[in-house]
């Protein structure tokens, strides 16, 4: 059945906003015009557009989904005493189904705030991939071992290979599974070459850590003949496949350059790096120099949340007061880093704007408020005064996963229950 946006404000693939009606068929979108198509479905459910604005879907391209489980258990901590002293303990008692559990949640918040895709790197892909499923939410997740294995993941346990053959490329490619290398301080020349080999084989993107913290960085350098992780990564030829790193906070120029010259994505993850003190990435040089940069919240144990509207507006003036120009990073280029670059990063061509032919991934918001009063530039609006709270409709591959506090393919009610079992259960054997 057809889905019609009428009178609808809507944002153009070149970032401007203009009015008409906006029809989805199957997983596509099918028309824009400034009026409805003449041979209108009768069986179309028709949406009223006023005071509404429709936008692409947001990607959300580094994520640790499971970890709305921990939201809150590591405050005011430094990075090494919040893994050693709370998350590591903690994840040693996790089972899948708490797993599962904790994804569903992270799913389901991620739609209320309008994200239609993530990119995921957590222990028990298949549980992750488990939870995607059922929801009608897309996903890249990483290849990484289920419970019980090695808790950093790095070789490609039975069980793990077992949901490649299973998830990637699951539902038209709905679900993606992405190659993984933890970070080099996690791993070894061995298992990255690997990695990278079954990426080749299988036509796996890549997904990894990179410079996070200033410490990471340096012992890095000892460790390789001053090399840096992107220097050592390149070397072995881990970004000879598309690759997406997580954080590259303390690169260097030489570092940007690598990045560029082999077309790898950086998540950018604002709130995360201050929140652990790690720093602050240097987004706009990576931007002058060609580098996708998309956004990512991390977990929700460094984070707190999936908004990632929060992650935008930060992206707009961090690195105004980081450098000191009020002019670097544009409205656009925020935008443009939660919706077109995150496609593109997880190997989505077909998607990240509104055109006719791309898939109906989806947002509306409610812009009949006064926060959004008076508007002298909608992309300005939309970094500096929307909110996630805004979003009336999520929809992904043309099913509307998320309305007005409904969600369709979502049980929240025994989503939070759940959790909250697992929660008790797992303190109780901490």
């Amino acid at each position: 059945m057809a889905i019609i946006f009428r009178n609808v404000r809507y944002l153009t693939p070149d970032f401007t906003v203009a009015e008409g009606t906006v029809g989805v068929q199957g997983k596509d979108i099918v028309y824009i015009g400034a009026e409805p198509p003449q041979n209108l479905d009768p069986a179309a459910t028709i949406i009223d557009g006023r005071g509404r604005l429709l936008l692409p879907g947001l990607c959300n391209i580094h994520t640790h989904l499971a970890m709305d489980l921990l939201r809150g258990y590591g405050e005011n901590l430094s990075l090494q005493d919040w893994l050693f002293t709370r998350i590591f303990p903690f994840e040693a008692k996790l089972s899948s189904n708490a797993i599962y559990w904790g994804a569903q949640l992270a799913i389901a918040e991620s739609l209320r705030f309008g994200v239609t895709a993530a990119t995921d790197m957590y222990m028990d892909v298949d549980a992750v991939c488990r939870a995607a499923a059922a929801s009608g939410f897309k996903l890249n997740a990483a290849l990484m071992a289920p419970v019980g294995a090695d808790k950093t993941g790095e070789q490609p346990f039975p069980g793990a290979m077992a949901a490649l053959e299973r998830w990637h490329n699951y539902d038209g490619g709905r679900i993606k599974i992405d190659s993984y290398i933890h970070a080099e301080y996690t791993t070894d020349e061995a298992t990255c070459l690997l990695m990278r080999d079954i990426a080749k084989a299988h036509g796996l993107n890549m997904h990894l850590h990179l410079s996070e913290t200033k410490l990471e960085h340096e012992e890095c350098k000892g460790r390789h003949g001053g090399l840096t992780p992107a220097g050592w990564f390149a070397r072995l030829g881990v970004f000879d496949v598309p690759t997406t790193v997580a954080h590259a906070v303390w690169v260097d120029d030489a570092d940007i350059e690598v990045l560029a010259a082999h077309g790898v994505t950086v998540a950018h993850n604002p709130v995360s790096n201050l929140k652990l003190a790690s720093g602050i990435a240097p987004v706009p040089q990576m931007l002058a120099a060609g580098v996708n940069v998309g956004l990512g919240t991390d977990s929700s144990a460094s984070n707190n949340n999936q908004n990632l509207w929060e992650e935008m507006k930060l992206m707009g003036l961090l690195h105004k007061a980081n450098t000191g120009d009020p002019t670097v990073i544009t409205p656009r280029e925020v935008l443009q880093a939660a919706t077109l670059n995150g496609a593109k990063s997880q190997g989505r061509e077909d998607t990240g704007v509104i055109a006719v032919g791309k898939r109906a991934d989806l947002q509306l918001l409610n812009i009949d408020q006064p926060h959004y009063a008076p508007c002298y530039d909608w992309l300005n609006n939309l970094v500096f005064a929307a909110q996630g709270a805004d979003v009336v409709l999520t929809m992904v591959d043309g099913q509307i996963l998320y309305r007005d506090g409904e969600y369709p393919t979502l049980d929240v009610e025994q989503i939070v229950h759940e959790v909250e079992q697992e929660r008790r259960r797992i303190l109780a054997e901490l």
